[in-house]
């Protein structure tokens, strides 16, 4: 490595030309990588919910579905809108009470529960049906568009109106979630470090890594919007340790080859390498299982991640220590005192009270792991957006105004028989929290001969395969009610139809809860099984590794254990995150020690004085790096507006400060 070290000294200023240069391909990959709002989207393809969404597209020509409700407009007025929503691109289709029948027959001719679905006080509404799905881009410019021609007195509902809103509100909040990252955490490193300039340093030649990855991501195709949200700050949060090895390894060569500014880092990047493999290595297979996960949102977080991880190792060997001589004069005129003391005294108290220590693990776990097995989560994300935000209102709105909360669709045989139709109809409108069922059948009401349908409803209600239904439910998605009913409804549809379908929002949500529960235990043993095996081979020992993730767990019990005292529910994705992005990235901070400890020990110290001194060396770089990792996490977690990406990031910055406790107090 000494060899790769002097070379990369050799060649800095061709490695900076490089370096910057791959900025100008990275940029073009960044602004053309597709994001993904939806994230139902990520649900495996072979479950049945997914299967029928795909034919409602392919056999029905329809993807995306909303309800939309005018306030206070004439029936003529409404008319004209629907004709206007009819001609945007994309809208396929939209059912009004005056597709049953002219506006010049009286409203008391069609069936009160037909008038009573689109009509409420002053409030009418109608469905709409777009020719694509629900998060593509297609769809998000119609759903635009519809605002800009129904003006304030129009509310859109449904899952396509949330993705439009989610997608402007994180356009607006991520470039803020990366300087707001930036800033923290240059502060922290300026308070820790013995010089102002070297954090910049740090910052820029990790931003250089970050960029490469966002870039290289065209590669993907698309990447969720909570995998671009978290990228740069979690690579940035992750890979600062990086970095901050290679200083401290660069400032101790310096002492032992008499201020040989290039010698001293061409074995600061030998030694960096060898330190940094085995660290990184942890944390990349804390990604890696985030990819086995059945809900594929893992498998996209986890590759981009891996690959940040990665880059940032390539970057803190080349770019940085090129940077840092290149910039060595500067560094020099700015440094200052280390505010840190000498950590003697603190590491001979834990040392002294490790009994005390032992008990309180013993203790603290307890509590600990029954709140993090019980820890509450939810799965309506759009229950947490802001309340401002026009699909907030919209939703508001179609909940007080026709007490409607998810609205599901059943796909049934073209074949089945009106009378059977009609029974399961009924027997579906019984079921607890069902406001009501529309099909083509029941229009049909007593006052209305069939020839009196349009064709147009019927072809926008039946395809050559498949009867299309829409029942509007009182239960909201991600409930326990809803997921009930559903059951219930699949019970009903099964008696009429074997092959029918109940697909939608809440059915997907229901799916997505039993995957998302198996997923968690899955990746949590993957990673664990993972971690385990890089430390036993990297530490030679078989013992070690029970004594570090065992700490490191335990961290993590406290910190998803903490919502459940606090009776705080937790976007569902959030404990799979944490519970792997935790271990593999804090797991460094005991690696770091245990490896001090074992060099003082083959020194042929007794242990007392070798966790003495192996605690006293790391607990310096263990506050640093957690402080790094808190700051970058903290201030995004506060200031986002999306609870999924505020969540993960507060579990992330608190995770990091108790990882940082537990190895300097209870690791020993």
């Amino acid at each position: 490595m000494l060899a790769f070290g002097k070379k990369i000294v050799r060649f800095r200023v061709m490695i900076l030309i490089i370096g910057f240069a791959l900025l100008i391909p990275a940029l073009f990959g960044y602004f053309n990588t597709r994001i993904n709002y939806d994230i139902l989207t990520y649900l495996p393809d072979n479950i049945e919910t997914v299967k029928g969404q795909n034919i409602l597209l392919d056999d029905f020509g329809k993807g995306a579905f909303s309800l939309v409700m005018v306030d206070n407009m004439s029936d003529k007025d409404v008319a004209a809108l629907e004709d206007k929503f009819k001609a945007i691109d994309h809208v396929d289709s939209v059912i009004w009470y005056d597709d049953v029948a002219d506006l010049s027959i009286p409203k008391d001719m069609i069936p009160d529960e037909v008038y009573d679905a689109f009509n409420s006080g002053n409030t009418t509404m109608m469905a709409v049906f777009f020719d694509t799905s629900t998060s593509a881009d297609e769809t998000i410019a119609a759903i635009t568009q519809m605002r800009e021609v129904a003006g304030s007195q129009c509310f859109i509902s449904g899952m396509s109106a949330m993705v439009t809103d989610l997608k402007n509100l994180c356009e607006q909040e991520e470039p803020v979630y990366v300087a707001i990252a930036v800033v923290l955490c240059c502060a922290v490193m300026m308070i820790f470090m013995d010089s102002y300039i070297v954090p910049i340093i740090f910052l820029i030649s990790i931003g250089v890594a970050i960029m490469w990855n966002l870039g290289s991501n065209i590669f993907m195709g698309e990447i969720s919007f909570i995998t671009k949200a978290l990228a740069a700050v979690l690579q940035l949060a992750v890979t600062m340790d990086y970095s901050i090895f290679l200083w401290h390894s660069y400032e101790e060569q310096l002492g032992l080859r008499d201020n040989n500014r290039e010698e001293a880092m061409a074995h600061a990047i030998a030694n960096t390498i060898t330190s940094v493999i085995g660290s990184s290595i942890t944390t990349v297979a804390g990604f890696v299982a985030l990819c086995f996960m059945t809900f594929t949102l893992g498998m996209d977080l986890g590759i981009v991640m891996a690959k940040g991880v990665i880059l940032g190792v390539i970057g803190c060997v080349t770019v940085l220590p090129a940077m840092i001589l290149q910039f060595d004069k500067l560094i020099n005129k700015t440094r200052h005192r280390n505010v840190l003391p000498d950590m003697q005294k603190l590491a001979n108290f834990v040392t002294g009270h490790y009994k005390i220590f032992v008990l309180v693990f013993i203790v603290v776990w307890i509590p600990a792991a029954i709140g993090y097995s019980n820890v509450g989560s939810y799965y309506d994300l759009g229950s947490t957006l802001p309340k401002e935000l026009p699909y907030c209102v919209a939703r508001d709105k179609l909940t007080s105004s026709f007490n409607t909360g998810a609205t599901h669709m059943v796909l049934a045989d073209t074949s089945l028989s009106a009378k059977d139709t009609g029974n399961m109809i009924d027997e579906m409108e019984k079921v607890d929290g069902v406001k009501n069922v529309l099909a083509a059948d029941t229009f049909l009401g007593p006052t209305i001969p069939s020839t009196m349908i349009p064709d147009e409803l019927k072809n926008t209600l039946e395809s050559d395969k498949y009867k299309l239904m829409i029942i509007n439910s009182e239960y909201t998605t991600g409930t326990d009610q809803v997921n009930a009913q559903i059951d219930a409804l699949n019970k009903v549809l099964d008696k009429y139809d074997s092959t029918g379908m109940l697909i939608g929002e809440a059915p997907c949500t229901k799916d997505l809860i039993t995957i998302s529960n198996h997923d968690f235990q899955v990746v949590n043993i993957i990673s664990i099984v993972l971690i385990f095996i890089i430390i036993a081979l990297v530490l030679k020992s078989a013992s070690l590794p029970v004594i570090l993730v065992g700490v490191i767990e335990f961290a993590i019990s406290i910190n998803l254990g903490i919502p459940f005292y606090t009776g705080t529910d937790l976007p569902f994705i959030a404990p799979i995150c944490i519970s792997t992005i935790q271990l593999g990235a804090t797991v460094d901070y005991a690696i770091l020690m245990t490896t001090r400890y074992k060099q003082e020990r083959a020194m042929g110290r007794d242990k007392r004085t070798a966790i003495n001194n192996a605690l006293a060396y790391a607990i310096p770089s263990v506050i640093v790096s957690a402080t790094g990792f808190f700051a970058a996490t903290f201030g995004v977690g506060m200031y986002s507006q999306v609870d999924i990406i505020s969540s993960i990031c507060i579990l992330m910055s608190r995770g990091a400060l108790i990882s940082m406790v537990s190895v300097i107090f209870i690791l020993p």
